[in-house]
């Protein structure tokens, strides 16, 4: 491959920058809170496994749970943007991005090698994540038919695969908007913004506008994507699948864009 300065490649640069997210502690209590709540899911399902065993039949009929990966995904996600965030902000308090700038002029490449780091690590922790707490759970309930559990894998691979995807986008994002602001404080600030309190204000904003705007809420966008994986939600659905995924992409796509644009024309 083309070098960007004498004796480093693209591929040098993917190394230098695996070897600094492996390095950060943070990445490491990141990924572990990642891993814990697979085990918490794990948890609930085992303790509504216990009480669904000693409800009656009447009231096993209002009991519902809510679909365990999902919920695992939405922490996962939020653990995931902080590790991108992390991943540009840490450069920057300690000022060690001005020699990796030095060694490698070519930002863009730079911010490229990171996104791909990023991106590879939290869709890995998403997939692991979100399919172990499925699997965990079908094992656990097993063949109950508790309200809001669909444990066929085949019905419900679409959904988890793309959720596992949110969760890199959500990394990513993180890291956007870390090389932005280049504050940690601000950067999580925004993500827990995106993350939980817009969606729960359009959530309840008037009809027909919560849907509308909901359809758009990042959170939102895997069961459209997936189209019918039967899981509840609180989010709007008119969005069209290939139009879902191209939104969800962009959560991505354009603060990357943005990033990488705003890094080049400042200074480290």
């Amino acid at each position: 491959m083309r070098n960007t300065t004498p004796g480093f490649t693209a591929g040098s640069v993917l190394a230098a920058e695996w070897l600094k997210l492996r390095t950060l502690r943070s990445t490491f209590w990141t990924l572990a809170a990642a891993v814990a709540f697979v085990g918490l899911a794990a948890l609930l399902a085992w303790y509504s496994a216990n009480v669904w065993d000693g409800l009656t039949p009447q009231r096993r009929e209002r009991f519902a749970l809510s679909p365990l990966a999902d919920l695992t995904s939405w922490a996962v996600s939020l653990c995931m943007a902080v590790l991108g965030v992390l991943a540009a902000t840490s450069e920057h308090r300690t000022g060690t991005i001005r020699a990796t700038y030095a060694a490698v002029p070519r930002r863009g490449m730079v911010l490229a090698a990171k996104a791909a780091v990023v991106g590879a690590v939290a869709l890995a922790a998403g997939q692991v994540t979100v399919f172990g707490t499925f699997l965990a759970s079908s094992a656990i309930i097993g063949d109950r038919p508790i309200t809001g559990q669909n444990l066929v894998l085949a019905d419900q691979a679409a959904h988890l695969l793309v959720v596992g995807l949110s969760v890199a986008v959500f990394a990513l994002l993180g890291l956007a908007l870390g090389v932005l602001l280049r504050s940690t404080a601000g950067a999580i600030v925004i993500v827990v913004l995106l993350w939980h309190i817009l969606p729960l204000l359009v959530a309840n904003l008037p009809a027909p506008w919560d849907a509308r705007i909901g359809s758009f809420m990042l959170a939102g966008l895997p069961e459209q994507v997936a189209e019918g994986a039967g899981t509840p939600s609180v989010y709007g659905d008119l969005l069209a699948p290939p139009a879902a995924l191209a939104v969800l992409l962009a959560y991505a796509a354009v603060p990357l864009a943005a990033a990488a644009i705003t890094a080049g024309r400042r200074d480290a």
